[in-house]
């Protein structure tokens, strides 16, 4: 058995053939999808990017319990699972956040793996005195770096770098995938894990797809939208939107080129294929840009998601609710390693099968923000009554963030508290997450919507109105808490929602001394 798994970064949904859009072309996805399963309702768990990872390695949920950081002592990873079963596993990728702080314990659970650099605020190419003025010239005010150590300077001086298209991190990590192929096509057991960043902004596509995409706009480069509501002109907003489309474009055309490989070589009859991504992404529906800083809405949350399985039957849709945590028992399965008792994830090869139902409801959200719940038909998001004010805690062994260490005063504040039954037996720490503090994401004054509401997404799939359904909010309630239970959401994770906590004692308790 072999296994291709393709993780693009912030594939939005809605912008994909296979889903209904039309503003972009997606050919080879298009043709992924009239071979593969195509899964409906498939959503995010925890977001953003290195929580989405967390998930997609443990099977399970962790945004009850911490914000961005690494993969914990205690947690499973399945390319480690892999590993100890004899199956070999390679990482390609292109995604500097893997070696960040808060995500350095991610690559080496692989058997080997190729990064490829330049990507985004990538620490990449060195230049003491930058061209300042220049740079300024080049850019788009919103782009700007807020100071010379700002990521965005980083991004502006590898882009000086990226001139060809070969020289495009995801052509490149594409190349290397191909590579690899090559190379073991005629070995088994082994999966290849592929995964680049685009097209995740800034939105930086060859001249020759942005040409296709024509928005009239004079002004300097403008590709790389903040996470804020939407102020910018109409102009402005369809030169941001048309270099997604190109660089889209760009995703589309290297997929297209995986799939000649699989084609060529008649892999499809021994190899499985997974493409899908961590989460989505806002053009400016809901008056907003990006992600993390408002509520998690379709765009964002439901995720495109392809399976091809040779041993199973695929194409076709699929309707039975999926999250990412179920990628990970799935891509177990794939090689009958028997994924571990903690996983509260399921394998997707029996829904290839028979479509069959998983759970009744999901829940998603990030570290700090609403805990949201789904069934697939209605989606309810649930927030704490003051945002600056609720009980947060972070249950951490390493305690770093995306870019740095906890700082002193967050861990001042530190006690050493009991295990949860997913920590093998290790105690963990429980520090305050106050508001002003690095635990707390998106930053203090960007809950402008952070309001409760319910949305009945078939007859309102673009999320305009709010609805009263107390029938449904009661259901989707006991659904929620429900799952939070089973993945051992400390007590202040109810409290915070108002919801009552479950009479059994829970984890989190301070940690008898030992002697």
């Amino acid at each position: 058995m072999r296994v291709v798994f393709v993780l693009f970064d912030s594939l939005n949904r809605h912008a994909l053939g296979a889903y209904g859009g039309t503003a972009v072309p997606t050919p080879n996805f298009d043709r992924l999808s009239r071979r593969a399963a195509v899964f409906d309702t498939h959503y995010a768990g925890s977001l953003p990017c290195m929580p989405a990872r967390r998930d997609l390695h443990t099977g399970r949920l962790n945004f009850l319990h911490r914000g961005w950081g690494p993969l914990e002592p205690y947690d499973i990873s399945y390319a480690a699972l892999l590993g100890k079963a004899g199956v070999y596993s390679h990482l390609v990728s292109d995604h500097f956040h893997y070696f960040e702080d808060g995500g350095a314990t991610y690559h080496q659970r692989y058997s080997s793996w190729d990064y490829i650099r330049g990507q985004e605020k990538d620490k990449w190419k060195a230049l003491v005195e930058p061209p300042l003025e220049r740079f300024k010239a080049m850019y788009h005010p919103l782009q700007h770096p807020a100071e010379p150590t700002d990521g965005r300077l980083n991004h502006m001086i590898n882009r000086e770098h990226i001139k060809e298209e070969a020289d495009f991190p995801s052509v490149k990590c594409f190349d290397a995938a191909l590579e690899f192929l090559a190379t073991n096509r005629h070995a088994d057991r082994w999966l290849l894990h592929l995964e680049t960043f685009d097209p995740h902004e800034p939105f930086h596509a060859p001249a020759r797809l942005r040409e296709r995409f024509q928005t009239g706009y004079e002004g300097p480069i403008l590709d790389w939208p903040r996470y804020k509501r939407v102020t910018e002109s109409p102009a402005e907003i369809a030169e941001i939107r048309a270099n997604y489309a190109a660089l889209l474009t760009l995703c589309d055309e290297q997929l297209g080129r995986l799939l000649d490989v699989f084609d060529e070589g008649d892999l499809w009859r021994d190899t499985a294929l997974i493409v899908t991504t961590d989460h989505g992404f806002l053009f400016g529906e809901h008056e907003w840009w990006a992600k993390n800083v408002m509520p998690f809405y379709e765009e964002i949350a439901r995720i495109p998601l392809f399976v091809w399985h040779p041993g199973h039957r695929s194409g076709g849709r699929r309707k039975a609710l999926t999250q990412t945590i179920d990628l990970m028992p799935t891509l177990l399965d794939c090689f009958g390693v028997a994924p571990p008792s903690v996983v509260t994830g399921h394998s997707l090869l029996p829904v290839l099968d028979s479509d069959a139902a998983l759970r009744e409801t999901a829940i998603f959200g990030m570290f700090g923000a609403a805990t949201n719940v789904t069934d697939g038909r209605y989606t309810y998001f649930r927030y704490p009554p003051d945002m600056m004010t609720q009980e947060l805690n972070e249950y951490v062994l390493i305690p770093l963030h995306q870019k740095s260490f906890f700082a002193t005063e967050e861990l001042a504040g530190a006690s050493l508290v009991e295990p949860f039954g997913f920590t093998q037996g290790m105690p963990l720490l429980k520090v305050p997450a106050r508001p002003g503090q690095r635990t707390r994401e998106p930053p203090h004054g960007l809950f402008d919507e952070a309001r409760t509401a319910l949305y009945d997404l078939a007859a309102d799939p673009g999320q305009a109105s709010p609805i009263v359904d107390e029938a449904a909010v009661v259901r989707l309630t006991a659904g929620m808490a429900e799952a939070m239970h089973r993945h051992e959401a400390p007590d202040e994770a109810f409290r915070r929602l108002g919801l009552e906590a479950p009479r059994a004692a829970r984890p989190g308790r301070a940690a008898a001394t030992r002697s």
